[in-house]
């Protein structure tokens, strides 16, 4: 291990593989809390949003971080508007439902945006970090053979050494990527979980307002 240290390359790409793990893991860690906060928020909106003796009471539920409130809250603010609009906009024109299916869908990809924050340096880091350790692996093992060629001696004593040093780098590389890839797997199957919630959440939505007149009858 003395000899990997000694050369500057493979310190570099040792650093760089050291600095990919605590950025996979600082997201790992960020990403999970932003997961249970979410899935709490999202369930105490949803039993209270659904407990709301009307439409107009619903709206003035709580959203408190949660996804599927800020999608309702972007479908509550688009009826008042069309209620409260004295002459036609260009984001109002339309059939009233289709505008409204618009703007639901619109919010739901803002959230889709937000939740897939992170995942872009997880997936890099996991494509990444085995061919960042195998480039330092291959340059410590090309510095190696100079310096046993200069040694005069291929004994596997002097070889194993060095070479077996080397290959470090390389297990350093797939031990960072791993937690990447596992991690950036289950946070796109989370991203698509909460999707689709939002997009069921969405369609109920829109056939209450339908049901209720869109917003301006109570249930």
């Amino acid at each position: 291990m003395n000899w990997l240290l000694s050369c500057d390359i493979v310190q570099a790409t040792l650093g760089l593989l050291i600095t990919f793990s605590v950025l996979t893991w600082s997201v790992i860690f960020l990403k999970a809390w932003e997961q249970w906060r979410l899935n709490r928020a999202n369930r105490h909106y949803q039993q209270s949003f659904w407990s709301s003796p009307d439409f107009d009471t619903a709206s003035g539920v709580d959203r408190d971080g949660s996804a599927l409130g800020r999608v309702a809250e972007s479908g509550f603010n688009l009826l008042q508007d069309m209620r409260q609009a004295t002459h036609l906009r260009l984001h109002l024109s339309g059939n009233i439902q289709e505008v409204l299916e618009r703007c639901l869908r619109q919010q739901i990809q803002k959230e889709r945006k937000a939740l897939e924050q992170g995942l872009s340096l997880l997936a890099s880091i996991g494509s990444t970090a085995p061919f960042v350790g195998l480039f330092g692996t291959v340059w410590g093992i090309m510095h190696a053979l100079q310096d046993i060629s200069r040694s005069g001696s291929a004994s596997l004593d002097v070889v194993a050494g060095p070479i077996g040093e080397a290959l470090i780098a390389t297990a350093i590389g797939i031990a960072a990527a791993i937690p990447a890839v596992l991690a950036y797997n289950f946070f796109l199957r989370q991203v698509k979980l909460k999707e689709a919630e939002l997009e069921y959440f969405a369609t109920d939505f829109l056939h209450l307002a339908i049901k209720t007149g869109l917003g301006g009858e109570t249930a």
